[in-house]
């Protein structure tokens, strides 16, 4: 087997060394506008790193985490951390889940209870899975690539050699943000495990019909997608092309790695104006603290560099022909209309466009989103 199991154990000199980085913190002058237009607002930040120095407390979090079973599956030249829940019921489906940046497995935590043992949370038992989370190399607890190459087909095709490692000879896949890009992948390659696939994320470009003659659903999708183009990709353009500078300063800076997480748990979130309106402080902290307490800032962005470089190759995509399932919130980023995606999906089983929530789906609406999930996996399971 190349499974180990794992617990995560950071040496409190760690916590000590990130508590002396944030009291010598150097900070920039307040931003000239009363808003979140030129970036996370100074007050704000210096309230949520005073609460990160002063009553946050890693451990607790640390234990919480180790309390779920978790592993290192070892392929090749990288070490893959993944979770796994495995539910009691007869009939669970095992049910793959890959989060993507800002994020982390931890998208997922308030949906491995309700998924893996619904009958305690007032749900059919029909909805029953055993929960995989992996987490993406380069990120958090998972190794860091080493060398090129590592993409979302890589990253899809080590995600079906786990599945097999642990086990499960067929099985379901979900994802959005980078997690929707590996799990069509695994859909693209179709190596005879995955079953169908759902995504809260679909990114399929623009038909030539929404160009020569868009419906008002086009032309909202088109118009959306350039305010994002214009004003919210910066951070894409950056990872896409030099992470490695963009390293130096995250790594060295936690307020900075704070900073370059929470403008988008602000930006892409139903959140009603302010991130804390639907998460809490701790919550957000505990998101960036995977990122701070593995130094990913860098390897984390280099996926987007092995995605768009001139140099990147990818697996002829196609027309997916396995069943899949879309949910679409309201405040996702990259959503087209389903003609959009009827191009490349040749089974589109289940397409939902739902009145609240964001990005961070499972972790903005874990009732929704679980939701979701029984309504697709009823149809394809």
């Amino acid at each position: 087997m190349n499974l180990d199991p794992f617990k995560i154990d950071i040496p409190e000199e760690v916590i000590l060394e990130l508590k002396q980085k944030l009291s010598s913190t150097r900070w920039p002058e307040k931003e000239t506008v009363d808003d979140w237009s030129q970036g996370v607002p100074r007050a704000y930040l210096a309230k949520l790193c005073s609460h990160w120095s002063d009553n946050y407390d890693w451990y607790e979090t640390q234990s919480r985490l180790n309390s779920i079973n978790q592993g290192l599956f070892s392929i090749e030249d990288m070490k893959i951390h993944y979770l796994e829940v495995k539910s009691r019921h007869q009939y669970a489906k095992p049910l793959l889940l890959t989060h993507g940046w800002p994020g982390s497995f931890l998208e997922f935590e308030k949906i491995i209870g309700p998924l893996t043992d619904p009958l305690e949370y007032g749900l059919d038992s029909t909805i029953a899975c055993h929960v995989i989370c992996p987490t993406l190399p380069g990120f958090g607890f998972s190794g860091k690539p080493g060398r090129v190459g590592w993409n979302v087909d890589q990253v899809a095709r080590v995600w079906d050699a786990l599945m097999k490692e642990l086990g499960y000879h067929t099985y379901f896949a979900q994802g959005g943000d980078w997690g929707a890009g590996v799990t069509l992948s695994i859909a693209s390659q179709n190596l005879g495990r995955c079953q169908s696939i759902h995504v809260n994320m679909p990114t399929a470009g623009p038909t030539k019909e929404a160009y020569e003659s868009p419906s008002p659903e086009d032309i909202q999708t088109l118009k959306k997608i350039e305010e994002f183009q214009e004003w919210g990709s910066g951070y894409h353009r950056q990872q896409s092309t030099r992470p490695q500078t963009l390293g130096f300063g995250l790594a060295d800076s936690p307020v900075g790695q704070a900073a370059w997480i929470l403008e988008k748990f602000y930006e892409w979130t139903d959140c009603s104006g302010h991130p804390e309106n639907i998460f809490s402080k701790n919550e957000l902290l505990d998101n960036i603290m995977l990122y701070w307490l593995t130094n990913s800032a860098a390897s984390s962005a280099r996926l987007y560099w092995e995605t768009f470089s001139p140099s990147a190759v990818f697996v002829d995509r196609g027309r997916v022909s396995i069943p899949v399932g879309v949910s679409v919130f309201p405040k996702e980023i990259m959503a087209g209309p389903r003609s959009w995606s009827e191009k490349h999906f040749a089974n589109i089983c289940y397409w939902n466009e739902l009145d609240r929530g964001g990005h961070f789906a499972a972790l903005e609406q874990p009732d929704l989103f679980v939701s979701e999930i029984k309504k697709w996996l009823t149809i394809v399971g």
